[in-house]
Order: C-alpha cells, then sequence, then structure tokens
C-alpha cells in the first residue's frame, strides 16, 4: 500500500519512499524548556507520536529524533520572530529564582509528565542543545569553510545570498519582509533576514561557550541541522514541526543544510496546525494557557484529550471546547467498556473461514488505507467504530481493536473485563436466542428489564454487548 504524505516541501502529497526500504529516519522540533507546555504544545508531540506509532504498526524501524532547547537564543535576530529579542531561559529563571540550568531541568521533567500522561511513545533519542555544544559549533564551521557567513560584532552570520533559493520552502516575499520592528538587530547584517550561526560579545548572557569566533552560544536554527545530521546522518526522511515553523526556523535549517552539504537534509517536511482554544491561540498573555495537569485536577482522563485530538486531521489543528473534550470522554469510555465487554464475550475461533478472512482483510485496509492517506486518523477512528458494529465476533473485534490500538495509543489492552452480574448476562443470551427466532416482542421486554437493572445492550450484527449505564 502506497503512503501519501503531504509534503511542505511542493506542498502536495507525495507518495513516501523511505531512503532505506526498511528503515525510517524521523526529526521533530520538540520544546523549548523555559516554561510549561501546555495542550497546545503537546497536540504536535500527539500527532508525530501517531506518525511514529503508524509507521512501526507497518513493520519499519523507525529511528525517532526529537530535540530540546534548553540554551537561550537572540531570539528576535531573524526576521522579528519573537516578540521582545530576550533570552526565554534567562527570563524564565529570573522570573522563578532559578538558575538556567534549574529552569531546564524543571520544565524538562513538566514536557516528559505531560507525554507520559497523554500515552506519546519517548524518542528513541531525546537530545538537548546544551549537550551538542561541538557539534553545533562543527557545523558553522562547516558551512564558514564553505563560503557562506560573514562576520559582525554580533557573530557568525548565514549569508542567505549565497543560497538564491532561501525563500523558496517558505514562498517568503523578501521585499516585504522586516526586522528588527520589535527588536534591535544587528545593523551590520548585509540583509535582515540573514541569521547567525553563532552569538559574540553578548557580556550578560549567561549561557556561553568558547568558540572559533569568540565566547557565545549558538543561534536558534543550528541545533536542529546538528542533531538531526548526528543521529540521522545528512540526509534522513521526515523532519516534523508546528507551521509556526516553516516561515523562519524550518526556512533556515534548509538553508543551513545547503551551506554544509550541499542539499537539504529532510525529504519530507510535515507540519502540524494548532490547537487552539475557543478559537483563540493559546499564549500566556491572553490567560488561556492549560496544562495536562489542569485536566487531569478538573477530573478528566488525560487520554481523553488524546481521544479528542485523534478526531482532527494533524495539519488543520483542532477547536479546543470543554464540551468537546467532554464528548472525547464519553466516546473513550464507551470504548473501553466495548474491549471489557468484548473480552468477557469473547471466545477464541476455532477455525477462520475464507469469507471471515476476507472481512476481517477489508476493515483492516480501511483502517490502514485512512492513514497511509496523509494520516487521516478521523476517518481511520471512524472506521474502527464501524467495525465494532459489524458481524464480526467478538473475538475478531477485540483482536482487531487490540491491533489498531498499537496506532491510537489508547491504551485498550489494559481495560479490565467488564463486570456483568450473571443474571444479566443469562438475560442476554435469552434475548439473543429470542431475536433469533425473530420473537421482537419477547426480545424486548427482556431489553427493558437489563435497562431496569442498570444496564444496557447494544447488537452488532449478529452478536451484542453489555455495559452497565
Amino acid at each position: 500500500m502506497e503512503i501519501r504524505l503531504y509534503n511542505t516541501l511542493g506542498r502536495r502529497r507525495q507518495i513516501f519512499k523511505p531512503i532505506k526500504a526498511d528503515r525510517i529516519g524521523i526529526y521533530s522540533c520538540g520544546p523549548t524548556v523555559y516554561g510549561n507546555q501546555h495542550i497546545g504544545h503537546m497536540y504536535a508531540y500527539v500527532q508525530w507520536d501517531v506518525l511514529v506509532r503508524f509507521l512501526r504498526f507497518l513493520d519499519f524501524k523507525v529511528r525517532w529524533v526529537m530535540n530540546i532547547t534548553d540554551v537561550g537564543h537572540l531570539t528576535g535576530d531573524n526576521l522579528g520572530d519573537a516578540d521582545t529579542g530576550e533570552d526565554k531561559m534567562e527570563k524564565g529563571a529570573r522570573r522563578e529564582g532559578l538558575t538556567v540550568w534549574q529552569i531546564a531541568e524543571k520544565y524538562i521533567q513538566q514536557f516528559l509528565e505531560s507525554a507520559d500522561f497523554l500515552n506519546i511513545t519517548r524518542p528513541d533519542i531525546l537530545c538537548r542543545a546544551s549537550r551538542h555544544i561541538k557539534e553545533q559549533i562543527d557545523l558553522a564551521k562547516r558551512i564558514e569553510d564553505n563560503g557562506f557567513t560573514y562576520r559582525t560584532k554580533t557573530g557568525l552570520v548565514f549569508d542567505t545570498a549565497k543560497f538564491p533559493d532561501y525563500a523558496r520552502f517558505a514562498r517568503l516575499d523578501l521585499k516585504k519582509q522586516r526586522a528588527g520592528e520589535r527588536v534591535e538587530v544587528d545593523p551590520e547584517k548585509k540583509q535582515p533576514w540573514d541569521f547567525l550561526l553563532w552569538v559574540t560579545n553578548q557580556p550578560e548572557h549567561i549561557m556561553k561557550w568558547d568558540s572559533p569566533w569568540g565566547v557565545g552560544f549558538p543561534g536558534w536554527h543550528i541545533e536542529c541541522t546538528a542533531m538531526s545530521v548526528k543521529y540521522l546522518g545528512k540526509q534522513f526522511d521526515i523532519h516534523t514541526g508546528g507551521q509556526e515553523h516553516i516561515g523562519v526556523h524550518h526556512t533556515n535549517e534548509i538553508a543551513q543544510g545547503h551551506g554544509a552539504y550541499g542539499a537539504q537534509t529532510a525529504n519530507f517536511w510535515l507540519h502540524n496546525g494548532w490547537l487552539k482554544l475557543e478559537g483563540a491561540k493559546i499564549s500566556k498573555s491572553l490567560g488561556n494557557v492549560i496544562l495536562v495537569s489542569d485536566l487531569i485536577a478538573r477530573g478528566f482522563d488525560p487520554l481523553s484529550l488524546r481521544y479528542l485530538i485523534l478526531t482532527s486531521h494533524y495539519r488543520q489543528g483542532l477547536d479546543f471546547t470543554w464540551e468537546g473534550l467532554k464528548a472525547a470522554s464519553r466516546a473513550l469510555k464507551r470504548l473501553r467498556e466495548t474491549v471489557g465487554s468484548l473480552k468477557k464475550t469473547s471466545r477464541e475461533r476455532s477455525h477462520l473461514t475464507a469469507d471471515k478472512l476476507k472481512k476481517i482483510e477489508a476493515w483492516r485496509q480501511k483502517f490502514v488505507g485512512s492513514l497511509a492517506d496523509d494520516l487521516a486518523m478521523p476517518q481511520a477512528l471512524a472506521s474502527i467504530w464501524e467495525m465494532l458494529k459489524s458481524n464480526l465476533t467478538s473475538y475478531d473485534k477485540l483482536d482487531m481493536l487490540l491491533d489498531f490500538d498499537e496506532v491510537l495509543g489508547l491504551d485498550l489492552a489494559a481495560v479490565e473485563e467488564a463486570e456483568i452480574p450473571e443474571k444479566i448476562r443469562i438475560l442476554a443470551e435469552k434475548r439473543q436466542l429470542l431475536r433469533k427466532e425473530k420473537k421482537w416482542t419477547e426480545a424486548d421486554k427482556v431489553r427493558k428489564e437489563i435497562e431496569r437493572s442498570g444496564f444496557e445492550v447494544r447488537d452488532t450484527g449478529s452478536s451484542y454487548w453489555l455495559r452497565s449505564k
């Protein structure tokens, strides 16, 4: 089956073929750990977790690398890409009376805890920028040796004029770009969109290292190129990030790849949309930040958020509402109850007919086919509910559902068998027999008796399942 993914490089869906037949390298832009990672941030990591899970479901050997930005930067350097130009790590440290290193450790743990709550697979490699300074210096030196840089009093600058395709990836109109409207930028830069690879002459900056250009620290963009290449090679399969990375961060990564190696590093660039809160961007300034821990404090299972995220397509984003989360919570509960009931009623099949095998394979192809079409998870999720209403046996439904949960990540295998009293099971079997005999009136009376006892019976083709109301 062909896999098609929307590649930002060409603004279209393309057939995805790994560089190596059975191995896939994925690099994801990870968190900047100067503060809490809220549910808007976690939206992206759930979506890329689904990507990794799906490819592994198809038996690819995936190496997933994610960076952690724990080094401060001059954030207003390139195209005015931040509000203040102030080092976020140092700002966070002053805010909380901690060192920059303590701030990093605190919010790395908060990120990992949130990821665990959402059952996000740990990346194979979580690489911290502060522990890869040598790699960043080596990369900047390589770019310099290839003639793509110049120096100013602020540091080593990438000369975008040496890379004629600089604006192509993000389709930038450079004549309309403005840098420094909110922050002071290096007046010696040839073009406002030229960006720093290494920053010097910042005496107040806390996080500093020796380099060929003087004591200083890396520019923001170079860490991702340096670490992705270190762990995945000079050319790898997929680079992921948020849509906000297209115009600056990933544009500059592509420029660095060409400056160092004469080609871009990733074949596919995937970008997720945003999770918004009732239509508004989530930000501290708006006072609408919600953490995964906040959901738990309000009584929600965090996997309800994961389920809600699965109902959205990664490129479209999601408008988060509390009503939407409640609906997702109800759907997850229903799914778990279905699993519990199927576990109780499932009997291992004695044989599998060709007709049954064909039906099972058709449902599998429907699920996989949706995901192979640019990770169309809402359609894949819908196919699961359709499958559960089909006339497959309880054993086959359960087997397939738990198989699909390797991608969903809802931890359905941990669901216990439904605790249904024997009396209710006997009534349900009696009703099933009456239905087979087409004694609809008598069967309906039994159904009402089951409901008066606090349980619900649902028909699924030739079978049924029970749950408490």
